[in-house]
C-alpha cells in the first residue's frame, strides 16, 4: 500500500475483504452501494467500513453511498493489485495440492503459476499447474515472481535461503517453524491450530 504508515493494522487486513467483495458485486452488476449494504455483504460494521475507507480519502457521499468501480480502482492503486502476480508454491504435499486445486487468487491477486517438489512422485502435472523438482527452481520460477507459499516439512531454513536468494520478497508460511530473513524480505505466518483455538474461544463466549 503506498500510504499505510498511518493506517492501523487490523484496517490494512480488512482492505483486500472490501476488494475481493466489490469485485463480486461488480461482476453481479452493482454500481452502487451503501456502506449499510457492504456490512451485510462482508459482515463487517457499517462504522467500521466508513472509518476504514476514511484513510483512503473522500470516496463516497451521504445519502447516495459509493460507487463501486471507483472503490475498485482506488484499492488496486492502494493495495498494488497485480492481477497478473504469478505466485509459486513450495511443498507438494497434501496442502499444498489442495492449495493448487483451489487456485483462485486470479479474483484479487493473481495465480499459482507452478510449485516444486524433492520427491521425483510428487512430480509432473497437477490441476494443470506444473510441479518442477526443487534444483529447477532457478530455471524454471516465473520471470519477476516475488510470491513463495510455503508448505514444506524439512530442511524449512535451507528452501527458505534459496527462496530468497532467487529473488521471493514474501513467504506465506505454512511450516509452524521459526524461520529467518533478510530486511525487505517478509513473511505471513499461517497457524491453522491457533485460529481455531481462537475461534473456540469465542464460540464458547458466545454461550
Amino acid at each position: 500500500m503506498k500510504s499505510n504508515k498511518h493506517v492501523p493494522k487490523a484496517t490494512l487486513q480488512r482492505y483486500p475483504v472490501y476488494l475481493k467483495a466489490l469485485r463480486k458485486l461488480s461482476n453481479l452488476g452493482v454500481q452502487r452501494i451503501m456502506s449499510r449494504e457492504l456490512s451485510e455483504f462482508v459482515d463487517i460494521e457499517p462504522t467500521t467500513i466508513r472509518r476504514d475507507f476514511s484513510f483512503l480519502g473522500s470516496l463516497g457521499k451521504q445519502g447516495y453511498g459509493y460507487e463501486v468501480n471507483k472503490l475498485i480502482e482506488i484499492f488496486n492503486g492502494e493495495l498494488g493489485g497485480n492481477f497478473d502476480e504469478k505466485i509459486i508454491i513450495v511443498g507438494a504435499g497434501n496442502l499444498g495440492r489442495a492449495l493448487m486445486n483451489y487456485n483462485r487468487w486470479n479474483h484479487v491477486v493473481g495465480e499459482i503459476a507452478c510449485a516444486f517438489d524433492v520427491m521425483p512422485h510428487k512430480q509432473g502435472n497437477m490441476y494443470e499447474i506444473p510441479v518442477y523438482p526443487m534444483d529447477m527452481l532457478k530455471e524454471k520460477m516465473p520471470p519477476g515472481c516475488r510470491i513463495a507459499i510455503l508448505t514444506v516439512s524439512k530442511d524449512v531454513q535451507e528452501t527458505v535461503n534459496l527462496l530468497v536468494e532467487n529473488g521471493i520478497k514474501g513467504i506465506v508460511d505454512f511450516t509452524h517453524e521459526h524461520i529467518q530473513v533478510p530486511k525487505g524480505v517478509r513473511v505471513k505466518p499461517v497457524d491453522v491450530v491457533s485460529m481455531v483455538q481462537e475461534l473456540v474461544f469465542e464460540t464458547n463466549s458466545l454461550k
